[in-house]
């Protein structure tokens, strides 16, 4: 028998039989002699014995973990078995029996509103620009150039470029011509209207000349204004000399007037007497001589002459040449008035188109100033638009079915004060299912216009309220009666009973309705605040 081979002992390992040894790695048995069988048997209890007991040694807090773990889920699959949640309780139980659908009677001031939206604005900005056509050298700004959020008002001076103004008159067609003395057209009707408005009396203001009564208005235009006449450069000595003509005429019509009456007046009557007693004279002598008998033939002569002097005496005098110097003259004082009177017209006033500014809607807020003094105007110096903040906003056509222009309206300020305003005008969209609105509103102050301008703001329009304190109900509270009056159902037990809650049937006189509720009130039962009235079920 051989002698066994001897194995290091190990904690871990598989105690063996004296005589025995063991594989280290697969245990296997191996012995000096015996059977077979003894051999497997052997083999296979090493093996048991040896592989799985070194597992359970080597991994026993593995199997610890384990094995709560299953004891754990068991646990588990017990009570979700037997514990339910409260939503798979709810979702196991049956529908609730449903209840009536009730809301309080309100009871407070009801009103019927249009709400929309509105843009705040200064009115019709344009941009002004002047006509330099008139000056003979360059446009200089030299004065009166105004602030921003400045007021051109009526006699305004919006700028002074050379030297010369600017002057604000109210209308609507832009000075395009200067307006001299005998010109005609719409533009001097516009000039008398804008001069009349002023205060300035302009003459006929149904005649479109400028006539003289127009341009002495002109003149006290700049009076007003601050500034000298725009007059002609030689219209003094112009004027100076036609009265110089008209003298020289009126003189020289005078002496031929002078000649022609003493030409037209015939002999005085110191020349009749002369001639007469001249004629007696020469018969007395006649009558001596021939008395002593001599030859009185030449006496004879002188009389027959005296006679004939005598008769051209009463005879009508020729005065065509004194009448045709009269002529001539008349002639002359007649030109020199009429040079005089073109003298006079040409020294008066103008409006040159370079000197007024018209605008309509005045006053006028100034957006923006575009020059400065000194600089040279070429293109629009200054932007201006309405003074007045305006509002604009548009509304459904079926909305504006209930406005009028006049009714009156309120939006919010920056500061959430509402400000009140009323409709100034509506017109019709081009798309027909809209409208445009135009709101004037209440003087605001400076601080207000300067903080509103440029914002939106929500406009709320009135078109009916109850005059005080009312009830009030949802419109599904209301039903008909069989005779057509209206009613609603007041609750009077718990709503959750359904149709088995206990009401009554109320009989309502509607009033105005708005945002959804209708006024009502009572005819002959009772309904308070705060009751309940069934919408539904």
């Amino acid at each position: 028998m051989t002698e066994p081979i001897p194995a290091e002992r190990r904690d871990d390992d598989v105690p063996v039989v004296e005589g025995e040894a063991t594989d280290p790695v697969f245990g296997e048995v191996v012995t000096g002699d015996g059977g077979e069988i003894e051999r497997a048997a052997r083999r296979e209890e090493g093996a048991a014995n040896g592989g799985w007991g070194r597992v359970l040694r080597g991994n026993r807090t593995l199997w610890i973990v384990a094995g709560a773990s299953a004891v754990a889920l068991v646990a588990g699959l017990v009570l979700g078995r037997f514990v339910i949640s409260p939503l798979d309780a709810a979702a196991g139980a049956g529908a609730p029996e449903p209840g009536l659908v009730t809301v309080p009677v309100e009871y407070g001031e009801l009103s019927n509103d249009v709400t929309l939206r509105g843009d705040v604005g200064y009115a019709d900005a344009v941009e002004l620009k002047l006509d330099t056509t008139s000056f003979e050298g360059a446009a200089i700004v030299t004065g009166q150039v105004p602030e921003v959020g400045a007021e051109l008002s009526a006699l305004s001076i919006a700028l002074e470029v050379t030297g010369r103004p600017v002057i604000v008159l109210p209308g609507e067609l832009p000075a395009y011509r200067t307006l001299t003395f005998g010109v005609s057209g719409p533009d001097v009707q516009q000039l008398k209207a804008a001069l009349a408005e002023v205060g300035i009396e302009p003459g006929d203001r149904e005649s479109d000349v400028f006539d003289e009564a127009a341009a002495n208005a002109v003149g006290e235009l700049y009076r007003q204004a601050g500034y000298p006449a725009p007059t002609a450069t030689e219209g003094p000595d112009a004027v100076r000399a036609a009265e110089d003509g008209v003298r020289g005429a009126e003189q020289a019509l005078a002496d031929a007037q002078k000649a022609l009456n003493e030409a037209a007046a015939g002999p005085s009557d110191i020349e009749r007497r002369q001639a007469d007693n001249e004629i007696a004279s020469l018969h007395r002598q006649i009558a001596a001589v021939e008395s002593e008998g001599a030859d009185a033939s030449d006496l004879r002569d002188q009389l027959a002459i005296a006679e004939m002097q005598r008769q051209a005496l009463d005879a009508p005098r020729d005065t065509s040449a004194e009448q045709s110097l009269v002529d001539g003259a008349a002639a002359q004082v007649a030109a020199a008035n009429e040079e005089l009177v073109s003298a006079r017209q040409g020294a008066l006033p103008y409006l040159p188109a370079s000197e007024v500014l018209f605008l309509a809607e005045l006053p006028r807020r100034v957006d923006s100033v575009e020059v400065e003094r000194g600089s040279s105007l070429e293109a629009a110096a200054m932007t201006v638009s309405g003074a007045s903040v305006r509002l604009t906003g548009s509304a459904a056509n079926a909305d504006v079915e209930l406005l009028e222009v006049g009714d009156e309206v309120f939006f919010e300020l920056p500061d959430g004060e509402d400000h009140r305003a009323v409709i100034s005008d509506i017109a019709e969209g081009d798309d027909g299912a809209r409208s445009t609105l135009q709101f004037e509103p209440d003087p605001l102050t400076p601080e207000q216009m300067e903080a509103v301008q440029g914002t939106n703001v929500r406009i709320q329009i009135p078109v009916g309220a109850t005059d005080g304190e009312v009830l009030s109900v949802p419109y599904a509270a209301l039903t008909a009666g069989p005779g057509g009056e209206s009613r609603v159902e007041v609750v009077t037990g718990d709503p959750r009973d359904g149709d088995r809650a206990e009401t009554r049937l109320v009989v309502v006189e509607t009033g105005l309705a708005a945002g959804g509720y209708v006024e009502v009130a009572p005819v002959d039962d009772e309904l308070a605040e705060g009751d309940l009235v069934v919408v539904g079920s």
